[in-house]
């Protein structure tokens, strides 16, 4: 007898591009929160009430550590729609945010996918070394979530 197992695994790239052509990058796994699990489990099986679909990017400043028990970022900066991608056949799918000048400026050092533009519910957070916008530079992220 075969024994299948449902994994999921999350990243996060977030590109910077500054005026004058600089680029800084970072790239880092994330951690899918016990709210997320809850999410994937109605968004697949529930017959009422199934929740809104992941489609928003958040970036924040908060640098607590991560913890499953999260259930979003801790101090918010700014979110923003994302854009799914999928190939039919994969087990691959991507979530991007283009953060424009003027856009979430300051000091990031959290970021995760929720499914609203405000509150909702968050299905990953991640922290990481801070990476500062200023007021004319471009951010783009891009989570990527490999199911196995």
């Amino acid at each position: 007898m075969k024994i299948e197992s449902f994994k999921i695994k999350g990243s996060m790239t977030m590109t910077k591009i500054s005026p004058n052509g600089d680029v800084e990058t970072r790239r880092k796994d994330n951690l899918i929160l016990n709210v997320g699990f809850d999410f994937i489990a109605n968004a697949l099986c529930a017959t009422t009430n199934r929740p809104s679909v992941m489609g928003y990017t958040a970036l924040g400043t908060g640098t607590t550590a991560v913890d499953a028990a999260q259930t979003a970022l801790v101090t918010e900066l700014a979110r923003k729609p994302a854009t799914y991608a999928h190939t039919a056949g994969t087990k691959v799918f991507t979530l991007s945010t283009t953060f424009q000048a003027g856009e979430a400026t300051g000091a990031i050092t959290e970021a995760g996918i929720c499914n609203a533009s405000s509150d909702g519910i968050f299905l990953d957070r991640l922290t990481f070394a801070v990476m500062n916008k200023g007021a004319d530079d471009i951010i783009t992220t891009t989570f990527q979530f490999t199911l196995s």
